[in-house]
């Protein structure tokens, strides 16, 4: 394929796959260099997932250009590496509009494009969706391609391989690309390695290989059995793809996923070819194409703005620390005191502070890949030898892994210490990503310890307090972000078990926290007090066990009991309420108002944004009071000024 750049830019001249396809095959990498360029362009204004998306440029552009998009489905798994696939599918003049208000999704979203045929943000799932599009297609007597692109790191949870070893024993048509960009593009992966993939994805291979099959059942057993594990054990050896022919898939590979001239021989001969599912394993490079990301790729995965030329990203302007480094430093502090702390991370080290653990004691970390079900089940079966397991998983993955909460852990009352990072709304990343369920999901468990920092400086002492349970399951929450930068403590302390705390003493509202809206709740106090309205600040610390005897306090001495809480319905308001029913507190005419999330999945925006629309602001508290006087805010404060 020749290197010749036409003078007029192509990517003008494309905005959807029907126009990609009307290309000449010697204009696809002039192509594919300016869809590297816009890529790399739109995210240094928005931010967001670079290096991942750049690896996948070449593929990108040779998956539209074989298949019949969006007849043929293409499922991107996770989702970080569609940016270019969003600019290619007529996205183009909105992607500087990625991850932010009212903008483009930072993932796949079936409502946003037809060309999204599933919408995905945790990993892994692609293969599932796709053997389910597949089977649908069948039943239906279809004859479109599904085609599910998933990356080596997404392969380490067992949901791909279950997934894998379905689609075998079902044998319907799958194509999985397996996007490899853990290995480095070596010589194995060259002109060889290329002319292997070729030939064994082409009509002849595929037909002599099922001609030996079918001469060796016509064998007595004992020849048969060996002519078959010969082929198989050769093939093998040619090609490293036994273990995915061993769950019954056809392995091409592996392949240069930056090379046009492989990459689209073999996507030709797979499409056109008969019979089950096909794999076929594509090495890339993450972040190719741009130096800076091609050096760093830990730091290019997820970027802030950048400048192009530099590669420089711009820094947050804040003094205080973020909650997941103060977690990080905390715990390590903890394991210097105590040698049966270990710390556990599903694949996110540097998004949890695991990292920083990792740095001072490596043997006593473990990153266990895309498993949170492992994870959870690990960290239990460390707690039964007398560990501490800190296992650091983000509020909307260890939703993945709640069986395991139950089972293994609550049921056993093993004392595993989970780090709920990211707990809240979580700006950009949106409805995906929120931490907004895990209140009301380990809420319902008996037995579990639950704990939410106002600040953190809270944040130390309850980590503290997680080392000193050891009798029973705790998880302590925290948001994504910078904190309030309050005093931090020298040490964390361990805190009393179910012991709440008066922030500031009133008469007729009292305002009840969990969690990191404690500074709005102050907030909203301060303008309450100056409309005439007397206010009581409470942070609860712990949704279980609930301090009781304060909230019984609260609820006799005020005349409006106000509960708020970064998470759903089901959560932190509804064990108070269940309280306040119990001690019969309701009766005496007590106003009670919950404030959660709406009922709804909110769609991605600045954190402020995001809080001020869910309600959850000082201003929303501070109108919610009046509410539950009967009395208008805007005319009372009209009266007041």
């Amino acid at each position: 394929m020749t290197e010749h750049h036409s003078p007029t830019p192509l990517l003008d001249t494309v905005q959807t796959p029907d126009q990609l396809r009307k290309l000449k095959p010697a204009q696809l990498r002039q192509f594919a260099d300016e869809l590297r360029h816009e890529t790399i362009s739109a995210v240094s204004v928005t931010g967001g997932h670079l290096g991942a998306g750049l690896g996948v440029i070449e593929l990108t552009t040779a998956l539209h250009y074989v298949f019949n998009t969006p007849r043929d489905r293409v499922i991107w798994d996770v989702g970080h590496q569609a940016y270019p696939h969003k600019i290619l599918t007529g996205r183009r003049d909105r992607i500087r509009t990625l991850r932010t208000g009212g903008g483009l999704s930072g993932f796949t979203k079936r409502s946003e494009s037809e060309y999204d045929p599933f919408g995905a943000a945790h990993s892994s799932t692609s293969i599932s969706a796709g053997l389910g599009m597949a089977v649908a297609r069948d039943l239906k007597g279809g004859t479109n391609n599904v085609i599910a692109v998933i990356g080596d790191g997404s392969m380490s949870a067992g949901m791909a391989y279950e997934a894998m070893n379905n689609a075998g024993a079902l044998k319907s048509r799958l194509i999985v690309v397996l996007n490899d960009n853990d290995m480095s593009i070596a010589p194995p992966v060259g002109a060889m390695s290329a002319y292997l993939a070729r030939l064994i994805s082409g009509p002849t291979y595929g037909s002599a290989r099922e001609a030996l099959k079918n001469l060796a059942h016509h064998l007595p057993k004992f020849f048969e059995e060996r002519a078959l594990r010969a082929e198989e054990y050769a093939r093998g050896m040619v090609t490293g793809g036994t273990m995915f022919e061993e769950l019954g898939f056809f392995y091409v590979g592996p392949i240069d996923g930056h090379n046009l001239d492989h990459l689209l021989p073999v996507l030709n001969n797979v499409r056109d070819a008969p019979g089950g599912p096909i794999l076929v394993h594509v090495v890339t490079q993450k972040g190719k194409g741009y130096g800076p990301a091609e050096a760093s790729d830990d730091k290019y995965h997820g970027v802030v703005k950048f400048d192009v030329e530099t590669g420089k990203q711009a820094k947050a302007k804040s003094n205080a620390p973020s909650y997941t480094a103060v977690f990080g430093q905390s715990l390590i502090k903890e394991a210097q005191k105590d040698d049966k702390i270990v710390a556990i991370t599903a694949a996110m080290p540097g998004g949890t502070g695991v990292d920083m653990f990792a740095k001072v004691f490596p043997e006593r970390t473990f990153d266990v890949g895309i498993a949170e079900q492992h994870a959870v089940t690990f960290a239990a079966g460390l707690a039964t030898e007398g560990y501490k397991p800190f296992a650091a998983i983000y509020s909307t993955f260890l939703q993945r892994g709640y069986d395991q909460v139950v089972h293994d852990v609550a049921i056993q009352g093993l004392p595993v210490r989970f780090a709920i990072d990211r707990a809240g709304l979580v700006g950009a990343d949106g409805a995906t990503h929120a931490g907004s369920f895990d209140n009301a999901y380990l809420g319902c468990l008996p037995g579990f310890v639950i704990m939410a920092a106002a600040d953190e400086a809270e944040l130390v002492h309850m980590v503290a307090t997680q080392v000193a349970i050891d009798d029973a399951p705790s998880a302590l929450r925290y948001p994504r972000g910078e904190g309030r930068g309050v005093e931090m403590p020298e040490v964390g302390v361990a805190l009393p078990i179910g012991k709440g705390r008066i922030m500031r003493e009133g008469a007729k509202v009292a305002l009840f926290s969990f969690g990191t809206r404690l500074g709005e709740c102050l907030k909203a106090a301060e303008e309450l007090e100056g409309l005439g309205l007397s206010t009581t600040v409470a942070d609860a610390r712990f949704m279980k066990p609930l301090d009781i005897d304060m909230l019984l306090k609260l609820a006799r001495d005020h005349e409006v009991l106000i509960t708020i809480e970064e998470g759903s319905i089901g959560g932190f308001g509804s064990h108070v309420m269940q309280a306040l029913a119990e001690h019969g507190a309701l009766d005496a005419g007590l106003r009670v108002r919950s404030m959660v999330l709406p009922d709804i999945f909110m769609d991605h925006d600045t954190p402020a944004a995001m809080y001020a629309r869910a309600g959850l602001d000082a201003k929303s508290i501070v109108i919610k009071a009046f509410e539950a006087l009967g009395k208008d805010y805007k005319t009372e404060s009209v009266k007041q000024a």
